[in-house]
């Protein structure tokens, strides 16, 4: 690994315990003006100060000042696409390596969503943006999905495993799955990628213990970290949810004081 790609990866991760909570706010372009992102610039700020190490966002928002005295990692989100098209799980390539290198990024990301109708397009993008990461030694987040016609379970033990597999033999430094609802399965999973994975967050949990759950066997199994967003930004304090998450992360502490801390009931 060239120096340069291990002094970013090191900027997305803590030193002590090499884990990560990075908050993707990259949604504004597939759903437009949504809860918890009608201000950007005031979510970045929250994601700043509550500690999270990184967030990934679209090339606008790096325009964005943030007022903390604190630095957060910033991931350049590369493919997009809207719920307005018919075709809204083909991702396409709207940024470069070469631009994130310009902005400033930590890293870069890109969405495939594999059993797709344009996976093959997809999986063509991934591999060019590879190549051009380890050319300039800039880190990438591979977000694998499995979302297409013939998915029956995109949770699947052996569909998220695919997804993981896919992400790290094409040459990924970090690769984003869904967890599979199994901290046994999900342990098996990890143990066949060799790469630092993390988890999405999905669709916003029906309730706050129901994401710190999941969160927290994620984490038991093996993960680096999460990867979360509508669980975390749409949260109604959402600056005091992104520390007790990172307790969670680098401390270890149980999902009952997570929950204590996150409802305020025991001061942080």
């Amino acid at each position: 690994m060239y120096p340069g790609k291990a002094i970013r990866l090191n900027r997305l991760f803590d030193k002590k315990t090499h884990r990560t909570l990075i908050i993707p706010m990259d949604h504004g372009v597939t759903g437009g003006n949504i809860t918890g992102l009608r201000s950007l610039t005031d979510a970045m700020e929250d994601m700043t100060k509550g500690g999270a190490n990184a967030v990934i966002v679209h090339k606008g928002a790096f325009r964005l000042p943030v007022e903390s005295d604190r630095d957060i990692g910033r991931i350049l989100h590369l493919s997009a696409s809207t719920e307005l098209s018919p075709k809204q799980h083909a991702k396409v390539l709207v940024s470069t390596v070469e631009e994130a290198l310009r902005l400033g990024a930590d890293a870069v990301s890109l969405h495939v969503n594999l059993g797709n109708a344009e996976e093959s397009r997809m999986l063509s993008d991934l591999g060019y943006v590879t190549e051009t990461c380890e050319r300039w030694g800039m880190p990438l987040l591979a977000m694998m999905y499995a979302r297409g016609p013939g998915i029956d379970n995109e949770y699947a033990p052996d569909v998220v495993g695919h997804c993981a597999r896919v992400g790290m033999e094409l040459g990924a430094d970090i690769v984003k799955i869904p967890y599979t609802g199994n901290a046994e399965n999900f342990a098996d999973i990890i143990r066949c990628c060799d790469i630092p994975v993390v988890i999405a967050g999905g669709p916003k949990s029906e309730t706050l213990r129901q994401f710190l759950e999941t969160a927290h066997a994620a984490i038991t199994a093996g993960a680096a970290g999460l990867s979360v967003g509508r669980n975390v930004f749409q949260h109604s304090d959402r600056r005091r949810l992104v520390r007790v998450l990172g307790r969670m992360i680098r401390r270890g502490i149980s999902v009952e004081e997570s929950l204590a801390l996150a409802e305020g009931k025991t001061p942080l």
